[in-house]
């Protein structure tokens, strides 16, 4: 936030000028060695560029011996009679010869395997191109020199340089046929690019510990083909059977598209022949389509009770936030973090994060530009109750699009605390849309949740109100001012998920409240995909309902969390619904009709609108 601040300028009164030199000068000096290692571009090496270098050497070193070689030859190795000068200048001219023409012609970029038949040809045009030069050259600036040299030397200097690369892929192979034969045994479920990207891994990174040794696919096309050496057994249906025969320890599940179905059979399956099943992320979480030795992970219950595809129409997302002023307001959270993950990808031209928690936002800035300075704009520690606050980031940030996510969640708490969910999830909702309203946002859409259809918590209450104000807002103003509702989002911090990992990881007892409990259960990556576009479709003032699927027991989730982890003896015992809790959730209530929108998995409801101006002055100023 921008702009002078007394608080700010007490505190700069407070320290003294020599602090504030010398603070500022390792700012500067900090810049100036980010900037210069920048500038330099030594930030930028790799192992691709360590590659080509020691690739280029290597044939400097050859082409030295080969024409050392010749001339000793010429020379019956009397070393006396040579002409080192001019044996000099003919060296740095095939040096500089040899640099140029592969930099020219990419030869050095790795295009080719190394030590491969394609690479040898490369390899030989690339110096038979140098031979020719120095051929014509030689004579003209240096006369000194045998003539037979500029044709004798290459071809020598070709062979040892092949020879060089032809050892080096030799070493590598047995190396990596050792690395084939270390490892757990694993099958790969699928033998197309994601599968033979993991073969690849489990050849090259030692870390992984894994020895493919088959692969399983469900298109019988490919029974009996095989992979860089290793063959396609069967379908997922023999995937006991093979795993059987083969003694393998675990599965890889290699269809980063596979769907919650798919993973749940093949994790059934696996878990019945005790094998560990791993699997790779969704197709749109890994980076460039490429599979990472990171992305190689257990699978969990999200996995399996998430995975649904989502379609979204990317243009209408991309017509109302590419080149916006976005703000998010509890934007270090689980839902804000991923909705700022999703909204940077259209390009708004600013996106203001708001959260109350300085290390959540220093977590969300790092997920999102790969740094956690908390020294730019884009971060901005508030409160929503602090309508002053709030009202200066609005005047800074003059935000186009706002997201609304803050909000107290913990029903248990709320219902402890009411008077905290109502100044947090109520005030703090009225707080945004009259400042929305104030400033000209042109769109609103306020987070909800099931638990505001049929409410009976505090918690559900405040954010069945919160929608209300909401659709007052929208009236008012005219503008598409929206409420998304959905239910519980899989890995949230503080969620069930979470407390039943710990619980197991201490050896149980796994707590649930009843036997019959049930819960509506969606990703967060898939909840908030469909919240970015409910926000190009919405109506004013309308409540867009996500499809969540059927309601999971939550008695169901505990049992499958335990088979997964492959712990035993872990009990689950049953401590009762606790106030304000419901055995069913509903994402509609009674009274509410839902209407379908253009959106197979978004549906529309309306909910009455409520005047801020029925709140008494005592209700807003609650403690």
């Amino acid at each position: 936030m921008s702009g002078t601040s007394p608080i700010r300028d007490w505190l700069r009164r407070r320290t003294t000028p020599g602090e504030r030199r010398s603070g500022r000068g390792r700012h500067l000096a900090l810049t100036s060695s980010r900037s210069f290692a920048e500038s330099t571009g030594f930030g930028m090496l790799s192992n691709s560029y360590l590659r080509r270098g020691a690739l280029a050497t290597w044939d400097v070193i050859c082409w030295t011996l080969g024409m050392v070689f010749v001339i000793g030859l010429r020379y019956s190795f009397r070393i006396s009679e040579v002409q080192w000068e001019a044996v000099l200048r003919y060296l740095v001219i095939s040096w500089l010869l040899l640099v140029v023409i592969g930099w020219v012609t990419k030869f050095y970029r790795g295009r080719f395997l190394v030590g491969s038949f394609d690479e040898a040809l490369g390899l030989a045009l690339h110096f038979l191109g140098v031979a020719a030069v120095t051929v014509v050259t030689t004579p003209l600036v240096n006369d000194l020199l045998p003539r037979s040299l500029p044709v004798l030397a290459p071809p020598i200097a070709l062979v040892a340089a092949a020879a060089g690369r032809w050892f080096y892929r030799a070493l590598r192979d047995r190396d990596n046929e050792a690395r084939r034969r270390s490892g757990r045994p694993v099958l790969i479920y699928g033998a197309g690019d994601a599968g033979r990207q993991v073969l690849r891994l489990t050849r090259s990174d030692r870390s992984l510990g894994l020895r493919a040794v088959g692969f399983l696919d469900d298109n019988p096309g490919k029974r009996h083909l095989r992979i860089h050496g290793v063959p396609v057994l069967g379908t997922g249906t023999s995937l006991v059977e093979v795993a059987d025969d083969l003694d393998v320890a675990a599965v890889v599940l290699a269809v980063p598209g596979a769907s919650g179905k798919l993973i749940d059979t093949v994790q059934r399956a696996t878990a019945d022949a005790g094998l560990e099943l791993l699997i790779l992320p969704r197709l749109s979480d890994l980076v460039g389509g490429q599979v990472k030795p990171k992305d190689i992970r257990r699978v969990d219950i999200g996995d399996v009770l998430g995975r649904r595809q989502v379609e979204t129409d990317l243009s209408s997302i991309a017509g109302y936030l590419s080149g916006k002023h976005v703000l998010i307001t509890g934007a270090g959270g689980s839902i804000g973090s991923e909705l700022a993950r999703q909204v940077h990808r259209f390009g708004p031209s600013s996106l203001t994060l708001l959260d109350r928690d300085e290390s959540a936002l220093h977590a969300v800035q790092l997920a999102i530009y790969g740094h956690g300075l908390l020294d730019s704009p884009e971060t901005v520690l508030a409160d929503i109750r602090d309508s002053d606050s709030l009202r200066a980031i609005f005047r800074d940030a003059r935000p186009q699009i706002v997201f609304h996510a803050a909000a107290l969640k913990h029903l248990p708490m709320l219902e402890r605390f009411p008077a905290e969910g109502w100044k947090t999830n109520v005030l703090g909702t009225l707080n945004l849309l009259e400042l929305s309203a104030e400033f000209g946002v042109e769109r609103f859409v306020n987070i909800s949740t099931d638990k505001a259809a049929d409410a009976t918590s505090v918690l559900g209450s405040t954010k069945r109100m919160a929608e209300q104000l909401t659709a007052w807002q929208a009236r008012e103003t005219g503008l598409p001012y929206m409420s998304v509702r959905f239910g519980n989002v899989l890995g949230s911090r503080g969620s069930m998920l979470h407390t039943f990992n710990a619980q197991i990881a201490a050896g149980g007892p796994i707590t649930v409240t009843h036997p019959d409990v049930t819960r509506y259960f969606m990703t967060i990556p898939e909840a908030c995909e469909l919240v970015v576009q409910a926000g190009a479709m919405g109506d004013s003032g309308a409540v867009l309902v996500l499809e969540m699927g059927e309601p999971v027991r939550i008695l169901d989730v505990a049992k499958r969390m335990i088979s997964i982890s492959g712990a035993s003896g872990i009990d689950i015992v049953f401590s009762g619904l606790r106030p304000g809790e419901k055995l069913h959730e509903v994402l509609f209530s009674d009274e509410e009709t839902a209407e379908p929108t253009g959106h197979p998995m978004i549906r529309a409801v309306s909910v009455p609108p409520i005047d801020p101006a029925e709140f008494t002055d005592l209700e807003r100023r609650a403690t």
